[in-house]
């Protein structure tokens, strides 16, 4: 399964990570194993903090291990495709991330990849903040209520945040100047859903009862030619005291980072007992990747079957596996055991071993005279045997005996 949109993501799935994420930062547990022997592969096209540096963590909590590789420093730079990429990627690792300016660049990446492949950031949405995002709200209990995204509300943070938060069941309100809304399309498919998102380009109307008021840059990367135009629009949507004081008394203020203070938010709004949440936010990308990465990979599931303790052998075991590699037939069963004496002859003393001790090996000629006395009992009931079938065997036990002697048994 591949994470690309929020849009596009099973509903059952997006509320199992969230309440996954919930549940994992209650535990606080970073010394996991649960994807111990396991591979991410992180593809950076743009710069990052949060979003490389939690998924780095996140795979390090839970006994995974992780691979960046940016595109100035891979053959990607000098034209390898996305299709060649995602196939040699796939051979590397579990699963990949990337974190691209072209939606379309990740779809064709996903299209090739034979393992998950996440979206860490596109143009078109930025899912793993979402997740992280509502994550942040339901810890809040603010998940029944009203969310404002403030601002450049066409962007992509505001298109995940939008087809989650209203698929939770929130009252979500978009506003910003002309230009700066989401597309038809965007909002009709959300429509589609039953969600309730409003449109407006009131700050006031807007902000209003908010129990949620969210904001983003105003410049993304990528945007920075348009750096002045944006800013100019943009000002009087800006998060400040003036408009927090419409929102009800307890609202939270939420920002994605990097925040360019004294653009879209102020350092007095910033800093406020109102923004902890921003903070929780950045925290919670960490347990919401976990979380993520856990749904996709398979969790204990996918964890390498710990190392079994060899059984215990007797000695006859022992022997068999070690002539097993070839060094002759293995000894008889019984070899090392005293031969019955001949009948009206005491055995010696010295011959008697205690039951419970391992037999030592005798001598070369003492073992011959034991085979020698078995040999002559065993000559009372059984047929002579020819001295050609004695010579034929004396190779084999003179093998024997020097693979014995030499290895000490």
């Amino acid at each position: 399964m591949n994470v690309l949109t929020i849009r596009d993501m099973p509903e059952d799935f997006m509320k199992e990570v969230v309440d996954l994420a919930i549940e994992l930062r209650k535990e606080n547990d970073r010394a996991r194993d649960d994807l111990g022997g396991m591979t991410l592969i992180s593809l950076y096209e743009k710069p990052s903090t949060r979003t490389r540096l939690s998924f780095e963590a996140a795979m390090a909590n839970l006994g995974g291990r992780s691979i960046v590789m940016d595109f100035k420093s891979s053959q990607i730079s000098r034209g390898e495709s996305m299709a060649d990429t995602a196939r040699v990627l796939s051979r590397y690792c579990h699963a990949i991330t990337a974190r691209l300016s072209k939606h379309s660049d990740l779809e064709e990446l996903a299209k090739h990849a034979t393992v998950p492949v996440i979206n860490a950031l596109t143009e078109a949405e930025h899912p793993c903040q979402a997740l992280a995002d509502m994550q942040t709200i339901i810890e809040h209990n603010k998940e029944s209520g009203k969310l404002v995204f403030m601002g450049d509300a066409g962007n992509n943070v505001a298109t995940s945040i939008m087809h989650i938060a209203s698929r939770y069941g929130m009252h979500v309100v978009l506003c910003g100047p002309k230009g700066y809304l989401p597309k038809g399309e965007t909002l009709e498919a959300a429509w589609k859903t039953g969600a309730k998102v409003e449109i407006t380009s009131d700050p006031a109307h807007a902000a209003k009862d908010a129990d949620v008021i969210y904001t983003d840059v105003w410049v993304s990367m990528g945007d920075e030619a348009q750096q002045a135009e944006r800013i100019r629009a943009l000002t009087p949507y800006q998060v400040n005291d003036e408009l927090l004081r419409l929102a009800k008394p307890d609202c939270i203020v939420m920002h994605c980072l990097p925040a360019h203070r004294g653009q879209e938010i102020t350092d007095s709004v910033l800093d406020g007992a109102g923004a902890t949440a921003v903070w929780d936010q950045a925290e919670n990308r960490m347990w919401a990747q976990e979380a993520l990465l856990l749904k996709l990979l398979g969790g204990s599931v996918a964890r390498p079957k710990p190392r079994k303790e060899p059984a215990k052998q007797g000695k006859q075991e022992k022997d068999k596996s070690f002539w097993g590699f070839g060094f002759g037939d293995a000894p008889a069963e019984d070899e090392n055991k005293p031969a019955p004496a001949e009948e009206g002859k005491e055995e010696p003393e010295e011959e008697k071993e205690e039951p419970e001790k391992e037999p030592k090996p005798a001598p070369k000629a003492a073992k011959k005279d034991k085979k020698a006395k078995g040999k002559k009992a065993a000559r009372t009931e059984e047929p002579e045997e020819s001295e050609e079938t004695e010579a034929a065997r004396e190779p084999e036990g003179k093998k024997t005996d020097v693979m014995k002697d030499l290895l000490g048994f």
